[in-house]
């Protein structure tokens, strides 16, 4: 009988396989090419434009580890785009990045047909950010004593959250129980900031106040229920962070000498496509979210895993007897416009061509945002009722020199 050959166990990595141990982290650019240069002896990699930093590379830190250089993604703009919102009024030049061809090109031109159809109406509706820590009884009379007990002692939760925090405040509450544990949902305003840590570091301290005053039950900070970077049904609607909507009335002549098509042709794509949603068991309804939010957050340091929530929204297309009239709804909004990478040199310019950078912009940047969507929305609705989508692709996706 035949032994079974040995398989060889996967090599423990020795000294000379881990990164060098600098003193703290190493943001100066001396640390930064030590370590740049390591990883190209390891690896036999040749790394000259990724070490090609542009800026003091000390500013990287709080942002990343173990740094080596920098990721250049191409930039481009988009626009105009005319939005008349309660925060963002007149016309916006987007900046976006990605490595996607066509992407751009594409939302311009549901930019422009926007904006010659008169602009954009866009509204913040709400503007709260969401984290569900989850909390242990013995059983299910205490943990019902336990949500009675949250409601009547949320001022001092409060107070204690205060302690943490200038910029946030902890504004309500409300419990899910679920047999013998608990998941607390607390409401936070973040002003500018995406705020996640702020929030983490301000429930933590709420926590630990609970657990002082309320003997015998034990908690972790993050249940999931809030679905921060995950899809939902909770963010579609209780929503996270910024809930926003955009809506125009495209009329009948714009519609066809911009996108060559009727509103009739836009609203059987769109009828169609919902089916097809409906079929996936998907959450929400849009054409294609996901590709704007991840080429603006990119371009301005925004936390792009954000983009998993923010991307669940609703985007509805109504035959009008003028027209069509068009709208996007997201009820999970992630955007900040101080804090986080938002400070990076290339970011904060990029927020700076929609003077977005700053204290007292987020709602502003979230109508622009909302309105740049909805553009990409009827572009590529268009697209697919001429059968352009594929030639658009080609012509502009595949251009690559030779």
């Amino acid at each position: 009988m035949m032994k079974k050959p040995k398989l060889p166990s996967a090599a423990e990595p020795g000294p000379a396989d881990l990164l060098p141990r600098l003193k703290d982290q190493g943001y100066d650019a001396e640390r930064i090419a030590q370590r740049r240069a390591w990883v190209e002896h390891r690896t036999g990699a040749s790394l000259p434009h990724i070490g090609a930093v542009s800026f003091n590379s000390e500013e990287m830190r709080g942002n990343i580890e173990n740094p080596i250089g920098v990721a250049q993604v191409p930039l481009g703009v988009a626009g105009p785009i005319l939005v008349r919102g309660q925060s963002a009024k007149g016309l916006f030049y987007v900046p976006m990045a990605t490595t996607e061809g066509a992407l751009i090109r594409s939302y311009e031109r549901g930019m422009v047909t926007l904006t010659r159809a008169g602009g954009v109406q866009a509204a913040v509706l709400e503007d709260e950010n969401q984290i569900t820590p989850v909390f242990f009884f013995e059983d299910v009379e205490s943990a019902v004593a336990f949500c009675e007990w949250t409601q009547r002692n949320l001022s001092k939760m409060q107070s204690a959250a205060a302690k943490t925090t200038h910029h946030g405040k902890f504004q309500n509450l409300k419990c899910y129980q679920v047999g013998r544990q608990v998941m607390i949902n607390f409401g936070f305003s973040t002003g500018d900031a995406q705020g996640m840590n702020m929030m983490a570091k301000a429930t933590d301290a709420v926590c630990r106040w609970i657990k002082d005053h309320r003997p015998g039950c034990e908690y972790q900070i993050f249940s999931g229920m809030c679905s921060e970077k995950r899809a939902s049904g909770f963010v579609m609607t209780r929503g996270k962070g910024k809930r926003v909507t955009a809506g125009a009335l495209l009329p009948r002549e714009i519609l066809q000498m911009y996108l060559r098509v009727t509103p009739e042709q836009m609203h059987r794509v769109w009828q169609s496509t919902v089916v097809g949603h409906l079929q996936a068991g998907a959450l929400g309804y849009n054409g294609h979210f996901a590709n704007g939010l991840s080429a603006i957050f990119i371009a301005t340091g925004q936390d792009v895993a954000n983009v998993v929530n923010s991307a669940c929204g609703i985007t509805s297309f109504e035959v009008h007897p003028d027209g069509l009239y068009a709208s996007v709804t997201l009820p999970a909004l992630s955007v900040a416009t101080v804090g986080g990478g938002t400070g990076l040199p290339t970011q904060r310019e990029a927020l700076e061509i929609m003077d977005c950078y700053g204290s007292r912009r987020a709602r502003k940047l979230a109508e622009i945002v909302a309105a740049t969507l909805l553009g990409g929305e009827i572009s590529m609705a268009a697209a697919l009722a001429t059968g352009e989508f594929v030639e658009a692709h080609e012509r502009y996706g595949r251009n690559r020199p030779k």
